[in-house]
């Protein structure tokens, strides 16, 4: 399963936090969330960390937020929790749930988590995911020199690479992914990147005039265009919880 992934994508390096990519993505992720929201009200539960961003959008646009965090959000109930970890939540208690915040990379036990994830979803509920793909695995990896580690990505069931902080992240091909959730009792809506244009051609296109409106256009046709494919830096998964 991971030859054809390696084969037909490059290792892609994350940007640093200076760089213009990272404005870009982030309207890329709002538009993929507003996209993939119900227009009724719903009770979300939302883990993206310390980054409020999804928790205001999903606000603003009239839904109940229940979000994992240390600090406060006015207009959502905030718990000061484990977002890998969601015992102290009723099953069935949300009707989706939001996860920028990589919870399955960042999870050593990662079917435990997603299992914690569909147990407090409601049936019919949904799930929309962020996690590292295996080609920021593979950049990683190359950027620390572990050649044997690379040189073995292909043929590995799970790969884990260490990240800038020391800590370990699971890093993804779409159909492992699709799988895991499967595994879980959920169906798979689809497993997209979350960005098929690199962090380099995004900001030499900015660089040069193009507007990022003009960008984000063209990125949310790309991504659905290559749909299950190993490109970028993160993939994006939508599944929900049978009825």
């Amino acid at each position: 399963m991971g030859e054809p992934v390696v084969a037909r994508s490059a290792p892609c390096a994350v940007p640093t936090q200076e760089s213009a990519y990272w404005a870009f993505y982030e309207h890329v992720a709002a538009a993929q969330l507003a996209a993939w929201l119900p227009r009724r009200p719903i009770r979300v539960l939302e883990l993206s960390g310390h980054d409020n961003r999804r928790a205001r959008q999903l606000r603003d646009a009239g839904h109940r937020v229940l979000r994992v965090d240390s600090s406060p959000l006015g207009g959502a109930l905030t718990v000061n929790a484990d977002p890998r970890s969601l015992t102290w939540l009723q099953e069935s208690s949300v009707d989706a749930v939001v996860a920028e915040s990589r919870v399955l990379s960042t999870s050593l036990a990662t079917e435990e988590a997603v299992r914690d994830l569909v147990r407090v979803l409601r049936p019919g509920g949904r799930l929309l995911l962020v996690v590292d793909s295996l080609l920021t695995g593979l950049a990683r990896l190359a950027d620390l020199g572990r050649w044997a580690e690379l040189a073995d990505v292909p043929s590995a069931d799970v790969v884990l690479v260490p990240a800038e902080d020391g800590t370990i992240s699971r890093c993804f091909w779409p159909e492992e992914l699709s799988a895991l959730l499967s595994d879980a009792g959920l169906v798979v809506d689809w497993v997209r990147p979350r960005s098929v244009l690199t962090p380099a051609s995004v900001e030499h296109a900015l660089a040069a005039g193009n507007s990022l409106r003009s960008l984000v256009r063209t990125e949310l046709r790309l991504s659905e265009d290559r749909a299950g494919e190993a490109v970028g830096i993160h993939l994006v998964a939508s599944a929900a919880k049978h009825a």
